[in-house]
């Protein structure tokens, strides 16, 4: 019973998933009203009918209280959570009781993360975003909604199964010397060998990865690029899973794979028999730069409720057929860029996917050659956007405009961008230079505060046209799918996936294996009673854990009975729990649950090593945005509250969670957390570093 709905203040809808269970439920609910003979409404209408009062009271409680409820349960314990994000309302629904109201609210800021990856700055402009959100084209739109009904139920998957989407921190294959050869390997043989070939059609290669199931093998990024932030390439895994989903059953190699001949002197025991090198005890994140992830296709998966057709023209969503798009095809993603001049959010991307074997990934991104503009429309959007903020609090004038940029200056710097669309084959839209004209009018006439208010609109309008003008550039279809003027050729992307194939041939079923077990709790016998960990380095994004693989063919060190999956629901619980704390102000969480004992621990450290003071962590409202990266960077605001009182300094932050038998002393228990922290991330033991 669980449903995500998107939907504009008119009620109208613009994107929905349910699961079977829900669409079942609406349908007989709204089916069973219908005389004998009479065909069912359509599924999309059932729902309008459905949330159309919600949506409606959300509406008016805003407009006359300026505040509307964010969460509520029916009497049929229904939970309902809403967001209002500008004028698209999101309302996530659960009436099993998997999902708690924390469960709902983070689906739905996922869900938004994914699609400021999809539509980049249309996301800015509410009315180019429902258009987007909704084509008018049933076939167009029949694709994208399946296609993020597959992202959703892919990270739902993920985050239901993957300890790095559990805690939202990206996973490394650890066997350093493998990872030492890829990453020399696409530095100076793929990415040279792709971009001196006159086959990228102005595309330049700047970062490439490889991908073993969600685990990150190895990454190169050109010189003088952007870091990722852990945020996006967390969005980015999750749509390389939707595009190549990971079959850990079927691609379950067995437990006899031994590494190849030319593996190091330590790790020529297989990663079953849970030994774990010296070397790889080094799992030190600091060495994460740039990762990004391709766009998935729509699934083949059939959506739920699939089974049930109407022919109404706008039930489509269930009866129509959508052609797959071409695999070779460039997908435009939408990554945030930090330069030197500043952060520039929602970059445009190309990004190319190629499968080397089931559950392994070869990724590749590329610099579009009219990036520049992105750039510039952000850079006008937000000078415009703090116009408007002065405006609207009267502050407009010589003694306000001191260190902000004059209106003349703005007016100049826009006269000659839009020339500068020109030649760049980019139509300018005619309201914009009109919209322009009465604003820059409107702004010499002004004298006085009360004309403020008449300027507001036009500052809107004035970003409503940028973003249409960065619609025009980056998100038409002819920019987008395979008759994409600029991309790599399909023979330069076969020339890439048969190096690297050629360069993992001996080494793939190892890898398949080594990505279940990537470390065992066997590799720690200095600590007695540990059962489980996991320690997330929040500077980089990255994360350490046992493996907790429990599938059919595969388990776990505890086996894949009963006590195996009571640990990892214990886990999961523990995490869900401390997050709780912290949203409360805790760094600190320690308790005993029955035979078992838990902790929790955040810290800071300086770039030596040296442990920071302790500081009061900020008191979250109830209704914030959950605590992680994925919904927000929760992590990166906290480093940033924090490098406040240390000016000057590099400040990381580390996370460390840990599960003891309960019979354990205290004192020992804690004395075995600062010993595991110190171990795993000790620069000097990451040859990598």
């Amino acid at each position: 019973m669980k449903c995500l709905l998107i939907a504009s203040e008119s009620a109208e809808v613009l994107f929905y998933w349910t699961d079977p269970e829900f669409r079942q439920n609406v349908q007989d609910q709204y089916g069973a009203s219908q005389e004998e003979g009479q065909r069912p409404p359509a599924f999309e209408d059932s729902l309008n009918t459905l949330f159309a009062p919600i949506i409606i009271s959300c509406s008016t409680m805003v407009d006359r209280l300026g505040d509307s409820y964010a969460c509520f349960t029916t009497e049929n314990q229904h939970n309902y959570v809403l967001h209002q994000f500008d004028e698209c309302l999101y309302i996530a629904v659960n009436g099993d009781g998997q999902e708690c109201e924390d469960d709902l609210r983070r689906k739905i800021y996922v869900m938004k993360k994914m699609i400021e990856v999809l539509f980049g700055m249309v996301n800015l402009s509410s009315n180019l975003l429902r258009k987007e959100l909704r084509p008018q084209d049933t076939e167009q739109r029949t694709g994208l909604w399946k296609h993020l009904q597959g992202l959703l139920e892919t990270y739902s998957r993920l985050r239901e199964n993957d300890q790095s989407f559990l805690v939202e921190a990206v996973e490394r294959l650890i066997h350093p010397t493998l990872c030492e050869q890829c990453i020399e390997f696409l530095e100076r043989r793929l990415l040279p060998a792709l971009n001196s070939s006159s086959e990228r059609n102005g595309e330049e290669v700047l970062h490439s990865f490889i991908l073993v199931h969600t685990k990150l093998l190895a990454f190169y990024s050109s010189r003088n690029t952007s870091t990722l932030s852990p945020s996006d390439l967390l969005a980015l895994i999750v749509m390389t899973q939707s595009m190549y989903p990971s079959n850990t059953d079927q691609e379950d190699p067995g437990p006899e794979v031994q590494p190849p001949p030319e593996a190091c002197s330590h790790c020529t025991t297989p990663p079953i028999d849970a030994t774990y090198c010296s070397d790889v005890e080094s799992v030190s994140v600091s060495g994460l730069e740039m990762f990004y992830t391709p766009q998935p296709s729509p699934t083949n998966r059939s959506s739920s409720g699939s089974g049930t057709s109407c022919g109404m023209a706008e039930d489509s969503l269930i009866t129509l057929e959508v052609s797959p798009p071409d695999p070779l095809a460039p997908t435009r993603v939408f990554l945030e860029v930090s330069l030197k001049d500043g952060l520039y959010p929602m970059m445009p991307h190309s990004m190319y996917c190629r499968p080397l074997w089931p559950g392994i990934t070869l990724v590749l991104l590329t610099k579009i050659p009219n990036s520049s503009v992105a750039m510039s429309v952000y850079s006008y959007l937000e000078a415009f956007a703090k116009l408007e903020k002065r405006l609207s609090e009267g502050q407009e004038g010589p003694a306000a405009a001191r260190g902000q940029p004059t209106v003349h200056d703005l007016r100049s710097k826009l006269d000659k961008f839009i020339k500068a669309l020109g030649p760049c084959d980019i139509q300018v839209p005619y309201t914009l230079h009109h919209i322009e004209a009465i604003f820059y009018c409107s702004y010499a006439q002004w004298s006085c505060v009360c004309l403020a208010s008449r300027l507001i609109p036009w500052c809107k309008s004035m970003k409503t046209q940028l973003c249409g003008v960065y619609k025009q550039c980056f998100l038409n279809g002819t920019t987008r799918g395979a008759d994409a003027p600029q991309r790599l050729s399909p023979a330069l992307q076969e020339l890439a996936q048969a190096m690297v194939q050629e360069k993992l041939m001996d080494w793939k079923d190892f890898l398949l294996v080594k990505s279940k077990r990537n470390i065992t709790m066997v590799s720690y016998p200095d600590f007695p009673g540990l059962v489980h960990f996991i320690c997330v380095d929040r500077s980089s994004g990255q994360m350490i854990a046992p493996s907790l693989n429990i599938t059919e063919r595969s388990t776990s060190e505890l086996g894949g009975g009963p006590l195996a999956q009571f640990i990892r629901g214990k886990v999961w619980g523990l995490v869900r729990t401390a997050r709780q704390y912290l949203q409360k102000g805790y760094s600190t969480v320690t308790l005993r649950d029955g035979d078992f004992y838990f902790c929790y621990f955040l810290w800071f450290e300086n770039e030596t090593g040296y442990k920071l003071d302790e500081v009061d962590l900020p008191v979250l409202p109830d209704d914030s945005p959950p605590i992680g990266v994925l919904a927000r960077d929760y992590y990166r605001k906290l480093l940033r509250y924090y490098s406040k009182t240390h000016a000057g300094e590099v400040v990381k932050c580390y996370e460390l969670l840990t599960v003891h038998l309960g019979v354990i002393p205290t004192e020992y228990i804690l004395q075995h957390c600062r010993q595991l922290a110190s171990k795993l991330w000790e620069p000097s033991r990451n040859p990598l570093l």
